[in-house]
């Protein structure tokens, strides 16, 4: 774990390859399974920042080949999500999204639109400080800053305006 001195922005973890991958599965007695391999092919190709459903996951596999189950979908999120390949983000609708998690993608923010799901990433340095603050204060070690704001996006207000 890092030293609680190092700043949030200067933590560095490398990208998983498949060998890696395959190792760190090994290790938790699991498999590197084609299709755990495709769905996280699936966010690295998508890149940082992109946020899907597990439904809107295999919706993007439905073409491929090889078909993966909705239900093997939703245990390889949680997996990848439990070895910090990708990062779960809890809507308070009780929804889920998953992105691919990143050194250079810590400590980021969300906007999301509670009518349609539009979800949208921002930076705020004052956020940081302001968890840094409230860790520092009660004695905890700050390990990750999210703030998730829950808000109408333009085409939801416009649209409730036309209703």
């Amino acid at each position: 774990m890092l030293p609680p001195t190092q700043p949030a922005s200067s933590r560095q973890e490398p990208a998983l390859t498949s060998a890696a991958l395959r190792t760190s599965l090994h290790n938790r007695g699991q498999r590197l399974t084609p299709q755990r391999q495709r769905i996280l092919d699936l966010f690295e190709g998508l890149g940082e920042g992109s946020h899907l459903s597990a439904e809107e996951v295999h919706q993007r596999l439905l073409g491929s080949e090889g078909r993966v189950s909705l239900a093997t979908v939703y245990r390889t999120l949680r997996l990848l999500s439990s070895m910090g390949l990708l990062q779960e983000l809890e809507l308070p609708e009780g929804g889920r999204r998953f992105e691919l998690a990143g050194a250079s993608h810590r400590d980021h923010h969300h906007l999301v639109c509670v009518r349609c799901g539009r979800t949208e990433e921002f930076e705020n340095a004052a956020v940081l400080a302001a968890g840094n603050a409230a860790a520092d204060g009660h004695g905890f070690q700050l390990l990750e800053c999210v703030l998730n704001v829950r808000a109408l996006c333009p085409g939801c207000v416009a649209a409730g305006r036309a209703e």
